[in-house]
């Protein structure tokens, strides 16, 4: 009875070991992604303003746009 016991504790300390690990690597994947998107999100501010101040052409701004496009999840 005290191995069945033992054995029922290590199975749910590893079981709940395992899930913090997910979680966490869930938390740092969202956060990873939240800053991608945020430097996407200033590029493409950075990029608007360019053309509007007219220091770009409107074929560069194309170009530029359609690559933070690409690498963006929003956009």
């Amino acid at each position: 009875m005290n191995k069945l016991m033992l054995v029922l504790v290590l199975m749910v300390a590893l079981g709940q070991s395992g899930c913090a690990f997910l979680g966490g690597a869930a938390v740092g994947a969202v956060g990873t992604s939240a800053g991608y998107e945020y430097n996407a999100y200033s590029k493409m501010n950075q990029l608007e303003d360019d053309y509007k101040a007219e220091r770009i052409s409107r074929s560069e701004y194309e170009a530029r746009k359609s690559q933070i496009e690409k690498g963006s999840i929003i956009y």
